[in-house]
């Protein structure tokens, strides 16, 4: 910082210490003002632009120091100088003052701070470049955001001098009119019942409207704004039209029919999305189908002298097949379309915000208009742009249910959930799985003794394990595949016969009319906190939304999706992610609610750790599954849960009493003190629950207590 940075930072420092030191806030109390009208009053009537000057210059410096009584300063314009001049002089000393605080600010910390934090701002200043105005307009027009805070936050923006001047203006008028007002009918107090006379109450009645009037007027604008060139529908054909038929769509659709709106879903491929066809269903059948070959090969555990099995992969992905097919009705065209929906199977393009184009596969294109959107399209995999990765039969989530042969040896590209639930599968079904990861661990949103957890138990069942290991290209030809990898800084070769992608998936955007619509930053969707696009008809929810790739998430948003775009007109509701589970099916299972230790260390959250070794539990030694681990985040001193991860046999199921705990308050005493059935594996709960109990004893009660014991045995 120059030294003339440092001199402008000294001097307003010294204007605020000189306020608070001298007391000067007295001279800007309601109770002065009141006290004093009749003076003040006076002076106005004799000097009525001497008066009128220093009132000016006095809010202007109030506003341009960020000081405290700016709302009595208001009232009292109205009190003094009546609703006409009063608001003239407000509204311009506000706008003045503010663009000083802005440009001192600017001046001071702007430079500083892009130069320091210009990357993790980089999408803030992108949305000021593109929205700026209409931002500060909506913070300038309900003023629940204090208004010095929105001068200072401005500043270290690239927003334009001149533009937050008259965007200030003009956003500062509606309400600074109420208060001008409220301030007229104020000074005409004469004696305390004067507080009950209609025009004074009509006036705080209009400060307590005037956010209501204001966010409804914030709501005008924004949709003028964004519906700009787009011809709205006089009547519409459907209340709802959504796109996509996985989880998301069909709960949307269900909950929309359900209270008898007239809704359409469209749907390109298979009923029942990812889940169904190609993730949740399909993957735990496979796995449980090499849960059931790993414990023959370890009958001897289980007191079997012997045991075998033949594993034949086509007959297994025959029953991979016929799962889907025994569920497959729960999501079919004929269930829904008998509880109300019009199910349509076809190409959905959006039109305008409010028409979708069906092209079904004869190529005949129908049109229809809803009020309501609802984007739930899903997500795909991410093939990484590996060199020479192109040049082979690359694998992914989604084609691997085709597969009959099982390679002999089969490289994994990715250390995540996907990559580690079908690294092991694929091991213990015969496979040589070798599984790159680039970080230094598997499982990397996990804390890292349960990412150690999994790769022991990965590496003793003969898995390769690659973490820290970066893939450069793929080589191909005379009948042999390999990976190219750096690993410790040194070129190394992994041979293989088929490779599978695990690296990601990515929400489903293209192909939908997205793009021309606008509502898609940089290759994303943008939403709010009700699950709003850009356009505020047009609603997204599920894998599409990009937050939490579960299907158990992408149904608790379809709700608050569509709620919303039916009744947000009287009532919208923000999405709660305050407790999201999620499960991780590889053995050990690992599934995990709230934060992780980790996630409190990066946050600075004070807490504790309390830790249960399901080794211990007694229904895990009956099961030959002695091993695992249940790990607690508390505050200190305090039994309210912050989060948990388990690590063990059936920790996905485990895990449900800790979310009913999370989502209703409920503590690890009220835990300790509920009875669990002997011998289960949700003992384990309870005796996490003892351990934090063990750790906060009264000590000093006890000693007492074993006073009291000692002298009932004299």
């Amino acid at each position: 910082m120059n030294r003339a940075r440092i001199a402008l930072l000294l001097v307003v420092l010294a204007a605020i210490a000189a306020f608070f030191v001298l007391d000067l806030g007295r001279f800007l109390s309601f109770e002065l003002l009141r006290a004093a009208l009749d003076d003040v009053r006076s002076f106005r009537d004799s000097q009525p632009v001497l008066s009128s000057l220093l009132y000016f210059v006095t809010y202007v410096g109030v506003t341009a120091l960020s000081l405290p009584g700016a709302a009595v300063m208001t009232l009292a314009g109205g009190a003094i100088f009546g609703l006409g001049w009063g608001l003239l002089l407000v509204s311009f000393a506000s706008s003045l003052g503010a663009l000083l605080a802005f440009l001192v600010a600017r001046f001071i910390a702007r430079d500083a701070i892009q130069q320091r934090y210009g990357n993790r701002l980089l999408p803030i200043n992108q949305g000021i470049e593109r929205d700026g105005p209409f931002y500060l307009f909506a913070l300038r027009l309900v003023p629940a955001f204090p208004f010095f805070l929105i001068n200072l936050v401005m500043a270290l923006t690239p927003l334009r001098a001149w533009t937050f001047y008259w965007v200030s203006q003009l956003g500062m008028l509606p309400g600074t009119a109420v208060y001008i007002n409220a301030g007229t009918q104020i000074g005409q107090l004469d004696s305390p019942g004067g507080i009950f006379s209609p025009v004074l109450i009509s006036s705080f009645v209009l400060l307590g409207l005037f956010p209501l009037v204001a966010r409804k007027l914030l709501d005008w604008l924004r949709a003028r704004r964004v519906y700009r060139g787009f011809r709205r529908p006089r009547r519409f054909d459907r209340n709802l039209i959504v796109i996509g038929a996985g989880a998301a769509g069909l709960v949307s659709s269900y909950i929309a029919t359900a209270v008898k709106a007239r809704v359409t879903l469209v749907e390109r491929d298979r009923m029942g999305g990812d889940c169904l066809n190609s993730g949740c269903v399909p993957s735990k059948t496979l796995i449980g189908t090499s849960r059931l070959l790993d414990r023959i090969r370890r009958s001897a555990d289980y007191g079997i002298a012997q045991a075998s099995a033949r594993f034949d992969l086509p007959f297994a992905m025959q029953r991979v097949h016929e799962v889907i097919r025994a569920i497959e009705p729960h999501d079919s065209v004929e269930r829904y379309r008998s509880l109300g929906v019009d199910v349509r199977q076809g190409e959905a393009r959006i039109i305008d915000p409010w028409t979708v184009e069906i092209a079904d596969a004869a190529g005949e294109r129908q049109r229809l208009t809803a009020r309501s959107l609802i984007i739930a399209t899903g997500a795909e995999p991410v093939i990484p742009p590996l060199p020479g990765l192109d040049g082979v039969d690359c694998l992914t989530s989604e084609n691997l249910w085709e597969l009959r042969d099982l390679p002999q040896r089969l490289l994994v590209l990715g250390g995540g959930p996907i990559g580690c639930e079908l690294s092991q599968a694929f091991a213990r079904l015969g496979a040589r799985v070798t599984l790159v990861e680039m970080s230094g661990r598997l499982l990397a949103r996990e804390d890292r003794e349960f990412s150690t957890l999994v790769e022991q138990r990965f590496r003793a069942e003969g898995i390769d394990v690659r973490t820290g290991t970066r893939a450069l290209r793929v080589e191909s030809g005379e009948g042999r595949q390999r990976l190219l990898v750096s690993e410790n800084g040194r070129e190394a070769v992994i041979p293989f016969d088929r490779i599978l992608a695990a690296t990601g998936r990515r929400p489903r955007l293209e192909g939908f009319g997205l793009e021309e619509l606008g509502i898609l930053t940089d290759g994303r969707l943008e939403l709010d906190d009700y699950l709003r696009t850009r356009i505020p008809n047009i609603y997204a929810c599920g894998d599409v939304a990009g937050r939490y790739q579960f299907t158990h998430t992408a149904s608790h948003m379809a709700w608050f999706c569509a709620v919303n775009a039916l009744f947000g007109r009287f009532r919208k509701f923000r999405v709660d992610y305050s407790v999201v589970p999620w499960a991780t099916f590889t053995e050990p299972e690992i599934a995990r609610v709230g934060i992780n230790e980790q996630e409190a260390i990066d946050q600075g959250i004070p807490h504790e750790v309390t830790t249960y070794g399901i080794d211990d539990l007694d229904r895990a030694i009956v099961d030959g599954e002695a091993y695992g681990l249940i790990k607690v985040l508390t505050p200190p001193a305090k039994d309210r849960i912050l989060g948990v991860t388990i690590a063990g046999p059936h920790a996905g199921d485990m895990i449900a009493e800790f979310v009913l705990a999370m989502r209703h308050g409920l503590g690890l005493n009220k835990i300790l003190g509920t009875i669990h059935i002997y011998p289960t594996l949700n003992e384990a709960n309870k005796y996490a629950a003892g351990q934090w109990k063990q750790a906060h004893k009264p000590e000093g009660l006890l000693r007492w207590v074993e006073r009291y014991h000692r002298w009932q045995r004299s």
